[in-house]
């Protein structure tokens, strides 16, 4: 491990960690505006969505990124189904994941 690496992790804490600590040090930061929490409820959802997105849509096997539509999209939409019916998060990405880990196993993604 490189010396470099150590600094960039003593970087990233320098500046992560005072996001983190504000909220516990000030004690009005819990009397947020509805639609601040209302956002700041929807950013974990569309982390995670992007990060799929990305993985799903780009494919650069090839060295050069290029859109790649299959199966996996199938998930993406049985996902998005049952979230949207159910209004859960946690149900809708296991029933994507085994629908993906199923079609993997008989060869078909």
């Amino acid at each position: 491990m490189s010396t470099n690496l150590v600094l960039l992790a003593v970087l990233m804490a320098a500046v992560t960690y005072p996001a983190r600590a504000i909220p516990l040090l000030v004690p009005q930061m819990q009397r947020l505006a509805p639609f601040v929490l209302t956002y700041l409820r929807l950013v974990g959802p569309a982390v995670l969505a992007s990060l799929a997105a990305v993985s799903l849509a780009i494919y650069a096997d090839t060295g050069r990124p290029e859109l790649h539509v299959g199966l996996d999209w199938l998930a993406v939409a049985v996902c998005v189904a049952i979230v949207a019916w159910r209004r859960n998060l946690l149900l809708g990405l296991v029933v994507a994941a085994v629908l993906m880990a199923t079609l993997r196993t008989l060869g078909l993604a």
